[in-house]
């Protein structure tokens, strides 16, 4: 297994959205900052976003495996390695860009073999 890179690409926000459905003063998310880099593999990195993992941890989980094939038959990313994803705010998404790494994953817990 190998770690991955998740980059923060953009923060997005739906001012138009937000006037009619979001709370007086939301803002873009003030968890993610463009530029962040995360390294993960089989768990969260710490600091990262509960719901945006949520929505981008198939991602990272499969890259950190070995897929090498370009996801959805080859029409979504035309990079072998690598997923753009976003979290699932659509008032103020962030995108994410995911890449395999040559680093190894190194478990940092004993499974429980009971």
């Amino acid at each position: 297994m190998k770690k991955c890179r998740i980059t923060v690409l953009k923060c997005g926000f739906d001012e138009e959205l937000a006037r009619e459905y979001g709370a007086e003063g939301l803002g873009r998310c003030p968890m993610l900052k463009e530029g962040q880099v995360f390294y993960a593999d089989y768990a969260k990195p710490k600091g990262f976003c509960d719901e945006a993992w949520k929505a981008i941890y198939q991602y990272v989980f499969a890259l950190s495996h070995g897929v090498d094939d370009l996801f959805y038959y080859g029409d979504w990313i035309g990079k072998p390695g690598v997923a753009i994803c976003s979290c699932n705010d659509g008032l103020r998404p962030v995108i994410f860009k995911i890449e395999r790494t040559e680093e190894d994953s190194v478990i940092d817990y004993i499974p429980n073999k009971e």
